[in-house]
């Protein structure tokens, strides 16, 4: 026997079914936009886009819309104040921007005619980040049919960027540029997924990610290898000792200093990741690998979300045509990159990698770092009060306990944390089938709308245990 819903969910799903239609139009009318930032044929598209979501979110409700510039693609800010002035601060994170689409990619329809097939909608950017965003507009309209109220219980920000896609290069910039503007106990961020369609989950963290470039440079030029081969340092054997010193027989990372800070599982994490349903035959099928490796001590999923690894993305040096070429390369080359957690600063490893690198080639070779931009890990706690807030939110949507994750990758959610010093939480309902910036990209209709009850109900929640929020940030 199914316990019966409460008043106030009762009235979230009336209001969501009765607009269902109409959201679901204007998702697809807005789907239907290409705005594919990493192409410069589609800037005017990404520009349409951003003024698209600008006048939806006026027409939502929000008092002020703003289109802000950047360098590269324009970003979306709105804002919608509490009547009630002590009410805590939120800020919702998305972007607008999408990978490249084309029929002849894989796709069974055109990418950006939005077709719906059964219970799915097939787009790119249903669920990657379009149809995330928009689920905060029916849902804050929602809120206020279910609650009688005429402004949001929190005061209520999104920022949408444009260049997400691309790597955010102009976002931390664009963030510290508008500070004040963009102040909020809590962000939340609508660009993840969850577990899977059965099994709702929260995700309360993400690693950092710094990468760099080592170039190994002997002798001036190639040279003879019958002539001076044993010799003379080769720099391809510098670069390959130096990936081989790169982890101990623990797979530890054994560049000294590298673990500095690091915010270690929790005894209560490790449970909670224990008892997710992970299969780990078919994450490896997806992974195309016939077995696991890491750090010893620590699971699969420990080790994809919650501790630091260092990679070996691309070693190269001397000659690779076909049959041989007998000669000591005069340079070689190696690129690593580093996944951060808690606790890691990125300046800290860009100083010990390059110190090391340096201790690791021979007389005779001289050694390059070369550091790209790098992005900080955030991490809730579990017992944050914003953090239990979307858990009881998406509790009372999903009808069924909420489980927790974290997130193997990086994004710029963390500059946000950085700059605002405001916790990072994530709300979103994608599920691993959905495909990201694969072909035939789609989203799950009823999860979706779980997306939206879940904002309709979290705006209230967390008004109401906003002074705790507050304290904590």
């Amino acid at each position: 026997m199914s316990k019966p819903v409460d008043s106030a969910v009762s009235a979230v799903r009336t209001y969501i079914e009765n607009h269902r239609a109409a959201f679901l139009d204007d998702l697809t009318e807005w789907l239907r936009i290409p705005s594919v930032s990493a192409q410069p044929e589609h800037s005017a598209d990404v520009r349409r886009s951003a003024d698209w979501l600008a006048a939806k979110l006026e027409e939502t409700g929000f008092p002020t819309t703003e289109v802000w510039e950047t360098p590269g693609a324009p970003a979306v800010f709105a804002e919608w104040p509490s009547d009630d002035p002590g009410a805590p601060t939120v800020l919702v994170y998305g972007h607008h921007d999408v990978q490249p689409a084309a029929r002849e990619d894989g796709w069974d329809t055109e990418p950006f005619e939005p077709v719906v097939r059964g219970n799915r909608l097939h787009a790119r950017g249903a669920a990657d980040d379009k149809g995330q965003v928009f689920f905060h507009t029916l849902g804050v309209r929602a809120h206020l049919a279910a609650t009688g109220r005429t402004t949001p219980a929190v005061h209520l920000k999104m920022l949408v960027e444009g260049e997400e896609e691309s790597g955010s290069p102009h976002f931390r910039a664009l963030a510290e540029r508008h500070a004040d503007r963009l102040a909020a106990d809590v962000v939340i961020v609508s660009d993840t997924g969850m577990w899977s369609e059965d099994t709702p989950t929260v995700c309360t963290g993400m690693r950092g990610l710094t990468e760099c470039e080592i170039e190994f440079h002997g002798p001036v030029q190639d040279i003879h290898s019958g002539s001076f081969g044993g010799a003379v340092p080769n720099p391809a054997t510098a670069a390959a000792r130096l990936v081989a010193a790169l982890h101990d027989e623990h797979a530890r990372v054994a560049i000294p200093g590298f673990y500095d800070g690091v915010v270690e599982l929790t005894d209560r994490e490790r449970t909670l990741f224990a008892e997710l349903p992970f299969d780990e035959r078919s994450w490896l099928r997806t992974a195309g690998s016939t077995a696991t490796y890491g750090e010893a001590g620590y699971t699969t999923l420990e080790r994809v979300w919650a501790r630091p690894t260092a990679e070996v993305n691309g070693i190269g040096g001397g000659y690779q045509g076909p049959g041989s070429k007998t000669i000591i390369p005069s340079s070689a080359t190696v690129k690593l990159s580093f996944r951060l957690v808690a606790g890691q600063d990125p300046d800290h490893i860009e100083k010990i990698v390059t110190s090391w690198a340096g201790d690791q080639v021979p007389p005779g070779i001289r050694c390059d770092v070369r550091f790209g931009a790098a992005t900080r890990p955030c991490l809730t706690p579990l017992d944050h009060p914003a953090l239990q807030s979307v858990v009881r939110a998406m509790g009372r949507a999903f009808e069924q306990p909420v489980r927790y994750t974290r997130e193997g990758g990086s994004g710029p959610a963390a500059d946000l944390q950085d700059v605002l010093g405001a916790p990072v939480l994530f709300l979103g309902v994608s599920v691993p089938s959905d495909g990201w910036h694969a072909p035939n990209e789609k989203i799950e209709l009823d999860l979706l709308l779980k997306g939206v009850e879940t904002s309709a109900h979290l705006w209230g929640d967390l008004a109401a245990h906003g002074r705790e929020a507050q304290e904590a940030h």
